[in-house]
């Protein structure tokens, strides 16, 4: 069985990555936390920008980025006077054994102390982290999140195929697999729920699905999208868009439909293939909430291209443009186009994508790792939506 190169935490799962994680609960607070994190090598600061109101739905993502596989240690740092509290924080991401920290403006004398004492106690959490050596782990302990943005007429036809593929031969190896954005999958629902483990699954995904299809009537006045990209792109139907994004999750049986609401945020508790429940149509939110969810590795498919990273984890760029490829070679990791041109089979490029996901967990650095790519961004479900989401008549979608 195929291995790789891994850290392991106290929970017993393993790492690819071995950060520390600078939070800031609010913006408020983030100049600090951002001035801190620089002072070590490894080290990530992230803030959400919804206010400093009591959250759940951010508490909850920030307490499960805390524990995702990837991150060694916490340091927290807060303002003093916000509703998402370090001390709160502090009290749930202890459990996992990780060493964390915590400073706080407010408490601490103010930004130059704050930072001070920040940068002493990241250099403490890093000592400690460093000892930690990588060990050889079996492809079973990998989850790996897939998503797609920028998506033109190759995308159905070559990278995400290509991507299902690989994400298949991860599923055969005992790995697990997350794939979400519901709002791009409006009118597969019945391909979907074919692949469905069981009934009770198959009704969650008819489920999520309609409740994608009644958040973007409620927010955007149409119950689908397109974008202006996507039509460029070559993208002539809707129906193409969502069977193409349907692709990227493979062929095998999905598991379950994992909960992401103020509620609860769930994680898979068996390998194998899973869709997550969450309705955000943006790149980096819709990564970071399959991260939360314990995944890795991210694999992002696009067409027109991308040029993003993520703070949390290594992002895999798959392209299945040969002219995208061509004009950004330095931006992308995959070159699917090769389908396209008839060089390459669909089998082939997605075996590629498959060693390359071994390789980038052994500690290969990803195009958009080499250049500093750290993006970051929460999601979150206001309740203004979720009202309007049911006033709207079903039968007027």
């Amino acid at each position: 069985m195929k291995q790789f190169q891994g850290y392991e935490r106290p929970d017993g799962s393993v790492g690819v990555r071995n950060k520390i994680l600078v939070i800031s609960p609010v913006d408020c607070s983030y100049s600090e936390a951002s001035k801190i994190a620089t002072s070590v090598p490894g080290a990530t600061a992230i803030t959400q920008y919804y206010g400093c109101h009591r959250d759940k739905m951010i508490e909850n993502q920030f307490t499960s980025l805390a524990e995702n596989p990837n991150i060694g240690g916490v340091l927290l740092v807060g303002q003093g006077c916000e509703s998402i509290t370090v001390d709160n924080l502090m009290s749930k991401i202890e459990k996992t054994g990780k060493p964390v920290e915590s400073v706080t403006s407010q408490e601490d004398g103010g930004t130059l102390k704050t930072i001070e004492k920040g940068k002493r106690l990241i250099r403490d959490i890093s000592q400690k982290i460093s000892d930690l050596e990588k060990e050889p782990f079996d492809i079973g302990k990998l989850t790996v999140a897939v998503h797609c943005g920028g998506s033109d007429s190759t995308s159905g036809l070559a990278a995400n195929p290509a991507t299902g593929r690989a994400i298949d031969k991860l599923i055969e190896a005992g790995g697990s697999s997350i794939f979400s954005e519901a709002p791009e999958m409006i009118g597969g629902e019945d391909i979907l729920a074919e692949r469905a483990e069981d009934e009770e699954v198959a009704k969650e995904i008819y489920d999520l699905i309609n409740k994608a299809e009644l958040w973007v009537k409620a927010r955007l006045g149409e119950p689908r999208f397109m974008s202006k990209g996507n039509k460029e792109g070559g993208l002539t139907t809707l129906e193409e868009k969502s069977l193409g994004a349907i692709l990227k999750g493979g062929s095998k049986k999905i598991k379950g439909v994992l909960e992401n609401s103020h509620e609860k945020l769930e994680k898979p508790k068996e390998p194998g293939l899973y869709l997550q429940d969450g309705t955000s149509t943006t790149d980096v939110s819709s990564i970071t909430q399959k991260l939360a969810a314990g995944a890795q590795i991210a694999v992002f498919t696009t067409g027109r291209g991308a040029t993003m990273g993520h703070a949390i984890a290594p992002v895999i760029k798959v392209t299945g443009n040969p002219l995208t490829y061509e004009e950004m070679e330095d931006d992308m990791d995959i070159n699917a186009g090769k389908i396209i041109e008839g060089s390459a089979s669909i089998e082939e490029v997605g075996n590629r994508i498959f060693e390359e996901i071994v390789d980038v967990a052994s500690d290969k650095t990803t195009k958009s790792e080499s250049l500093g790519y750290d993006n970051f961004d929460l999601w979150r479900y206001h309740p203004a939506i979720r009202n309007l989401i049911k006033k709207v008549p079903k039968e007027k979608l």
